[in-house]
């Protein structure tokens, strides 16, 4: 593609060093829809007659039949999905293939592709995550009213539901996919007709072939549009962002299905045993997915850093933006899926849930409450039950069977109520709080909005 600057071949080693076949080829899709609509911008200028155009257009659609069928052969000494394609073209047709790089080059070609690859992508992402939603709010409403510990630096802090609990992640879930709608307008935009990085003395119209692509508009910078990977980069946070939500909520899981918490059980096609130990019931799905989330944040470290000094426009470097891109979303569409099926199949404890919220320990905020309510402020009710709860653990009595009158009066009797998780929930009916009745209305909510 450069034999007239040249004089030899380009090393063997050379061409195995430098090759991007081997994984971009799965840009092919976009890079023949690009390919056409660029094809249908020549022939409109009138660079190509119809016969031409016709011509490639078919020889197109014939080689991205053949792609799709596994019968296409990708040759490494073609370096890329670009002249893979442009080569396999001009054998097929002739001349006009040769026609089809008329005013665009690889650098405004792989920026295209990559957009739309992306594009793409984000919606296939953003059906998932709607998909372990759904699953999720579900879960939530079939557990409203289960009752477990809500925990602050993993140790008991107030009672709240196992559907609140869940709901939390949907909340997560819905940010990740705000992120991926925004990152997707961003995008959005084609840096076709921007060449190598001046643009082109033929000119053609360009907002027809972004048109044509499902583009919302053209990029103004010719030398931006060719330098710029952020987008790639805002994909693989907003990725990175979700796999840190579900790594959250894995080890949620795996806490939860400990002997020492027994707040659920994973279905045995989402668990694993031990080639040892019989016993075993092994969260492997929420473990690998821990493991994942390592990655996905290791991929976008990938790109930033080869991103980081370079120089503005193209540089070679960039060819390592898609196989962090490829990676991450193979890995977070995986994690998705097996996440949404997984947990649809999990049943909760509700009974060790309970109990370990019946701890009365996890109503001494409460207890703080009803002094405030009497009178007392919080900082002084925050001192006052502090002194209930050690007593509480000295003499080894439940907080709730001390006769808080003799530690001070102002404990009343009527104080006493506070301890029943039925209360407790009940009065939490501010927005966004744990009762009952909110955990209800938010799944009604959720179930709606989704």
């Amino acid at each position: 593609m450069w034999k007239g600057r040249f004089t030899q071949d380009t090393s063997t080693l050379v061409e195995k060093f430098g090759e991007s076949i081997s994984y971009d080829w799965r840009l092919f899709p976009h890079d023949i829809a690009g390919s056409i609509a660029h094809a249908r911008a020549q022939f409109k200028a009138g660079l190509l007659n119809q016969e031409e155009f016709d011509s490639i257009e078919k020889g197109l659609r014939e080689i991205e039949a053949d792609i799709i069928a596994g019968n296409f052969e990708f040759r490494t000494s073609l370096e890329d999905i670009h002249m893979n394609i442009e080569s396999e073209l001009t054998r097929r047709i002739g001349a006009a293939g040769g026609k089809l790089h008329t005013a665009r080059s690889r650098n405004d070609q792989v920026a295209t592709d990559t957009r739309l690859y992306c594009r793409t992508q984000i919606d296939a992402i953003s059906s998932a995550v709607l998909t372990l939603q759904k699953v999720l709010v579900e879960q939530a409403g079939r557990y409203a009213e289960t009752v477990m510990p809500g925990y602050t630096h993993l140790q008991r802090g107030q009672p709240v539901t196992v559907g609140h609990h869940l709901l939390a992640y949907v909340e997560m879930l819905q940010r990740d996919k705000a992120r991926l709608s925004d990152c997707r307008s961003r995008l959005n935009i084609s840096p076709l007709g921007s060449g190598a990085l001046a643009g082109s003395t033929i000119n053609l119209d360009r907002e027809a072939i972004a048109a044509e692509l499902g583009f919302d508009g053209v990029t103004h910078n010719s030398m931006d549009a060719i330098a710029a990977r952020d987008h790639i980069a805002e994909l693989l946070f907003t990725i990175s962002m979700c796999g840190v939500h579900l790594s959250r909520l894995s080890e949620d899981l795996i806490l939860w299905c400990t002997s020492e918490f027994g707040f659920v059980q994973l279905s045995d096609a989402h668990t694993t045993g031990s080639s040892l130990m019989p016993q075993k019931k092994n969260p492997d799905v929420c473990e690998i997915t821990r493991g994942k989330t390592g990655r996905l944040v290791g991929n976008l470290m990938n790109l930033l850093v080869a991103m980081k000094g370079l120089p503005i426009t193209y540089n070679r470097d960039l060819q390592e933006d898609k196989p962090p891109l490829f990676d991450s979303v193979d890995t977070i569409l995986l994690v998705l899926a097996v996440n949404a099926e997984m947990i649809a199949a999990m049943e909760m404890c509700e009974e060790k849930c309970l109990a370990a919220a019946s701890d009365p320990m996890l109503l001494a905020t409460d207890l703080a409450d009803a002094l405030v309510k009497s009178g007392v402020p919080f900082r002084s009710a925050h001192e006052l039950v502090g002194r209930a709860v050690a007593e509480s653990i000295q003499r080894n009595v439940p907080l709730d069977q001390l006769d808080l009158g003799k530690i001070d009066p102002a404990y009343t009797d009527e104080m006493k109520s506070v301890f029943s998780l039925e209360v407790a929930l009940k009065a939490r009916t501010n927005i966004g709080a744990p009762s009952f009745e909110n955990v209800k209305r938010e799944v009604e909510r959720w179930r709606s909005c989704l």
